[in-house]
């Protein structure tokens, strides 16, 4: 290639650029509201520096709705923005109270391991909840009793294993999949992946002549423990799952694993629930959640939760959530897949799908039982003059108000 070539040829891709910046720059959204040439037009253009693809991802928060009022923490982060740990085979990447500092109540980590890579034996003091979103792993756990449990997991499936219930991960190769991805959601916002304990960590800092005398072999056998943490590796190809599991003081009672998907959903013209806490996982029994999906212009209906915060992450499509906090506070907040969300104790909100295709996310809260009451059904239980008196809604339409709850409600 000629140097007028290469010339021509970055000319063209920096006239590309500028012209795909002005684009950019033109599509992007201003914090201003109201009409061009309306007397309530408020607010003003930018005139220094701007990231217009970062603003058009969450316009309402540049150009807020004249419902939003006051000041409200920030109750989104994407993992995108969180630091991504690479390990041989895998990675990991949190988002903790450090990176949402309202998130007091739970945080959360997602992981990637390849076919037959391995997240190390290991345990934590905070409980451990799992979203399986791709692939299929094979679980095992150990406890206090010695009795023991493994399985294999796979798209839409969870487990939950107790505060400081030792248990490994391993990735497996299935239906095309190379291993898996999933969701970690810990009972404490104040969790730190870096802060788990690790059988290889442990080890490396016990003397060879302690474990000598602890597992009855001489101190040569162990020579080839690791210096420091795997913490993510390939590990030995798995066998069939009938392998692993092990005898010891017999199995644990209260399965690790739960089938979330095969569960029998609330379906509405909006959409669908599935609702899982201890009544149908009974292992779990801090962590309580739903899987939610909405259509296309559907809502997740005006609500609160009386136990506890929300903690949400998004799978797929486009939502917005309005959060009321009170004190005539309230915020709008726009989320895509890979998003997290946060609702704190008790405050008012909904979710809109704003995108063409089902919007489906997670609600997770710190809390044996899944709990949320609907402001419509609220309004429809309550004496029809005091809410009359309230709204100045005509009374046919507070009798036509449905008493039964309808999570998720068409557009």
């Amino acid at each position: 290639m000629t140097e007028i070539s290469r010339r021509a040829i970055m000319a063209a891709a920096g006239g590309a650029m500028v012209a795909s910046s002005a684009a950019a720059q033109s599509a992007a959204p201003v914090p201003q509201r109201g009409s061009k040439d309306a007397d309530n037009r408020v607010g003003a253009d930018i005139l220094g520096p701007r990231n217009p693809a970062r603003a058009a991802e969450e316009p309402f928060t540049l150009a807020p709705p004249a419902t939003d009022h006051g000041t409200m923490p920030n109750l989104k982060w994407s993992f995108s923005d969180s630091h991504m740990r690479l390990e041989e085979g895998g990675w990991a990447r949190q988002t903790t109270i450090r990176e949402l500092p309202v998130s007091k109540a739970m945080a959360g980590v997602n992981m990637r391991l390849k076919a037959g890579v391995v997240r190390e034996m290991h345990w934590h003091k905070e409980a451990e909840w799992a979203y399986m979103i791709k692939g299929k792993a094979r679980i095992t756990a150990v406890d206090q009793d010695g009795r023991t449990f493994a399985d294999d997991v796979g798209e839409g499936d969870l487990w939950y294993f107790p505060g400081g219930t030792p248990h490994s991960i391993q990735g497996l190769a299935a239906d095309g999949v190379d291993g898996c991805e999933f969701l970690l959601v810990f009972d404490d916002g104040a969790f730190s992946e870096d802060s788990t304990f690790l059988l290889t960590d442990w080890l490396a800092h016990t003397p060879t002549d302690i474990l000598a005398k602890n597992f009855g072999l001489p101190e040569s056998a162990f020579a080839k423990i690791p210096r420091k943490e795997l913490y993510i590796f390939p590990g030995p190809t798995p066998g069939p799952l009938s392998a692993d599991k092990m005898g010891g003081a017999g199995e644990i009672p209260k399965k690790f694993s739960h089938r979330m998907l095969a569960q029998e959903p609330i379906r509405t013209r909006g959409g669908s629930v599935r609702i899982t806490d201890s009544t149908v996982f009974p292992a779990s029994v801090t962590i309580a959640a739903a899987l939610v999906e909405v259509e296309p212009g559907g809502l997740r209906e005006l609500h609160w939760h009386p136990n506890g915060d929300e903690w949400q992450y998004y799978l797929s499509g486009q939502g917005r959530m309005t959060v009321f906090g009170s004190e005539s506070k309230a915020r709008t907040f726009d989320y895509q897949a890979g998003d997290v969300g946060y609702v704190p104790f008790a405050m008012g909100h909904y979710i809109e799908n704003t995108g063409d295709t089902t919007l489906t996310f997670l609600e997770m809260f710190k809390s044996p039982r899944y709990a949320d009451i609907s402001l419509t059904q609220w309004l429809a239980l309550t004496p029809h003059p005091l809410v009359r008196a309230h709204t100045g809604l005509d009374p046919k339409q507070i009798d036509a108000l449905s008493a039964a709850k309808a999570p998720v409600v068409p557009g």
